[in-house]
């Protein structure tokens, strides 16, 4: 088994319409409004720019993300990764009654060289630092969700 690979899913179910959820999905430079792990993104050009995040661990990631696949009439946003994380992540939006079912696939191999050495006994704590960090994710984008129902109103 290859330690510095991960392959994440997680599905959120969220009380807002697709289009609603995929305009906020698809505005990266947002994402720090909402996610707090999310510390900044700064766009290089209209399909790519360089994220930062750091959840529990005390150590920050920076991808360079580029924009592959923007499709609004499926529902799905997909971008690659290249820096501290290579490879991609995709979120695909599918009505849920009357809400949103947003499923979050992402597959990484870490390239931060002080991960790769710590890639056996740390995996656990890499794990739970990711599941932070997406159920921070969660909560902040149900938060500003419901902040734009409430501005519509």
């Amino acid at each position: 088994m290859d330690w510095c690979r991960y392959r994440f899913r997680s599905v959120w179910r969220l009380a807002a319409p697709v289009e609603t959820v995929y305009a906020v999905l698809g505005d990266p430079e947002g994402y720090p409004r909402w996610w707090p792990q999310v510390r900044s993104v700064d766009r290089i050009d209209d399909v790519s720019g360089t994220v930062r995040f750091r959840s529990l661990l005390p150590y920050d990631l920076v991808v360079v993300v580029r924009q592959v696949l923007r499709s609004p009439d499926d529902a799905v946003l997909q971008i690659t990764m290249s820096g501290d994380l290579e490879g991609w992540a995709r979120w695909t939006l599918t009505p849920d009654g009357s809400g949103c079912r947003a499923l979050y696939e992402q597959r990484v191999v870490v390239r931060k060289p002080l991960m790769r050495r710590l890639a056996l006994p740390g995996r656990p704590f890499f794990l739970v630092n990711h599941a932070v960090m997406m159920r921070s994710g969660l909560g902040g984008l149900r938060a500003a969700l419901a902040g734009r129902a409430r501005d519509a109103v």
